[in-house]
C-alpha cells in the first residue's frame, strides 16, 4: 500500500500511519493521550515515543487526567528511573500540569476542534515540500492552551497533535489513506 514518505517500514509505524494517524478524533481520553504524547516527542522522533507508547499507558494510569493531575514528586521520581519511557524531569511535571489544566477545562473535546472550526481541514499535498510544521491554527491552540496552564505544548508539537488526531489531515494525495480519509 503506497504511504507517507515519512512512514519507515517499522511494521508499528506502518499499523499507527494505517490506522491512526489522521483520523478524526473526539473521544476525550484519546486526545489527551496524544496531547501528553506530543509532548513527550518534542525533541525526539515520533517512533521513539509509539515505541515507548505502551509503557506509558502502564505508568501514566491509563492517561487517566483526574490520577495524573495527582501524581506526587515521589511517584515523578520513581517515573525517571523507569527506562520504558522517556526520562525527562519537566515533560514528566507537564504530564501532572497539564492533567490540572486539562480538568479545569469545561469541554475539551469541543474547545480543542474549534481551533479547526470543528471540522477536519483536509490538505491536498502532493509533496513532502508542501507540508508545514506549523500553522495559523496550531500556533493559536499553542497560545490558548499556555494561557489554560499547559506545557510542552508550542505551535509544531500542537500542529503534529492536530495531524494526529485527524483535525488536519496531512496524507499526502499518493497515500492510500488521503483517498480515504479526505471525506472525513
Amino acid at each position: 500500500m503506497p504511504r507517507c514518505f515519512w512512514c519507515t517500514d517499522d511494521p508499528l509505524y506502518q499499523a499507527y500511519h494505517d490506522e491512526e494517524w489522521g483520523v478524526p478524533q473526539r473521544d476525550a481520553g484519546h486526545l489527551f493521550e496524544m496531547l501528553l504524547l506530543e509532548g513527550a516527542q518534542a525533541g525526539l522522533s515520533w517512533i521513539t515515543v509509539l515505541k515507548k507508547r505502551e509503557r506509558y499507558r502502564q505508568v501514566l494510569h491509563g492517561f487517566d487526567p483526574e490520577r495524573l493531575a495527582r501524581l506526587s514528586d515521589e511517584e515523578i521520581e520513581v517515573l525517571m528511573q523507569d527506562p520504558g519511557i522517556i526520562r525527562n524531569r519537566l515533560k514528566l511535571k507537564a504530564v501532572r500540569q497539564n492533567a490540572q489544566a486539562w480538568l479545569k477545562l469545561e469541554d475539551p473535546v469541543t474547545w480543542l476542534w474549534s481551533f479547526v472550526g470543528g471540522v477536519p481541514k483536509i490538505n491536498h499535498f502532493s509533496d513532502r515540500s508542501q507540508m508545514l510544521a506549523v500553522t495559523p491554527e496550531a500556533e493559536a491552540m499553542s497560545k490558548a492552551l499556555k494561557k489554560a496552564g499547559f506545557n510542552f505544548v508550542g505551535p509544531t508539537i500542537c500542529y503534529a497533535f492536530m495531524q494526529a488526531t485527524g483535525m488536519v489531515m496531512d496524507h499526502t494525495t499518493d497515500c492510500d489513506r488521503y483517498a480515504q480519509l479526505k471525506g472525513s
